[in-house]
């Protein structure tokens, strides 16, 4: 059995700990209501972008894939993913879960698939899984705006429409709620016309005309689809962040409690032994 000492000295160092997880709780809560509000407020515009899409692709008759080279579809030969994950752990399983949905993409294709990531965990899991690695951003910051993901829309962009790639997905976690954090793979381009008619589209007049209108604002549509992406993994990293932190802080008040118990437990056992040698002591003297 531990020692007082020992005993004490463990209590100690996991109440220092539990000072260190609590602050860091504290932390990624404040950023976490900030990220949240961030994701909540831009998923009306993505949707309101995707209506007046649906509208501009419902009236321009004929093929939709000529309209513009991001909806031109074409035999895949060689697909592409951009996946999303944050830059440090401590984060749960939330950058693992990514991972797991990104590799498991990969395996399903039967053409063959290189990625772009974005973020420390991605890069490091397709290093090691063996996947051809294209480019790699990191540093984005608590913070992303759509001027710091721009680089990576026209990466993947370009090797699009160059034909480098004939199709490109991307992965993300999508946030729902504070609990509820969930991996998705999804296509970016081509986009499809089909997913834009989901929405309900809606008859507007358009200056100079159609086709202009949406050959500007299809890599527009583009760009917001990727910002969401970052914006709803900063949003589940914070928040995966700080329930792990407040079960880690949790965790190491209930062991400082059972510790507690050990150490009342052995100065019971230290102060009894102490009695019987003082009675010994005495019952020797006595005989």
């Amino acid at each position: 059995m531990p020692s007082v000492r020992q005993i004490r000295g463990r209590i100690r160092s996991v109440r220092n700990t539990s000072r260190v997880t609590r602050a860091m709780q504290m932390v990624a809560a404040s950023k976490m209501r900030r990220a949240q509000e961030a994701v909540t407020a831009s998923r009306p515009y993505a949707d309101k972008l995707r209506e007046v899409l649906a509208g501009l692709v419902a009236g321009q008759g004929g093929d939709p894939d000529a309209a513009h080279p991001l909806m031109q579809s074409r035999p895949v030969n060689r697909v592409l993913l951009l996946t999303v994950s944050p830059d440090r752990g401590l984060a749960g399983g939330m950058p693992g879960n990514v991972c797991r949905a990104s590799g498991e993409f990969v395996r399903a294709q039967q053409a063959p698939a290189s990625a772009v990531t974005v973020g420390r965990k991605a890069r490091d899991f397709m290093v090691r899984a063996g996947i051809d690695l294209r480019a790699s951003f990191t540093e984005i910051g608590d913070r992303p705006r759509m001027a710091d993901t721009l680089a990576v829309t026209r990466l993947v962009e370009n090797a699009y429409v160059s034909g480098e790639v004939d199709e490109v997905h991307v992965a993300y976690t999508r946030f729902v709620n504070t609990l509820t954090l969930t991996p998705v793979v999804a296509r970016l381009l081509p986009v499809a016309a089909e997913g834009l008619a989901d929405a309900a589209p809606v008859d507007y007049e358009y200056e100079p005309d159609a086709a202009t209108v949406l050959g500007a604002l299809l890599p527009r549509f583009l760009e917001v689809q990727v910002y969401q992406a970052f914006l709803e993994n900063n949003a589940c990293e914070q928040s995966a962040r700080m329930v792990a932190m407040r079960n880690a802080t949790d965790a190491a008040e209930d062991m400082i409690e059972s510790l507690t118990l050990e150490l009342n437990k052995a100065r019971q056992n230290m102060i009894t032994a102490e009695l019987l040698d003082l009675v010994g002591g005495a019952a020797a003297l006595e005989g």
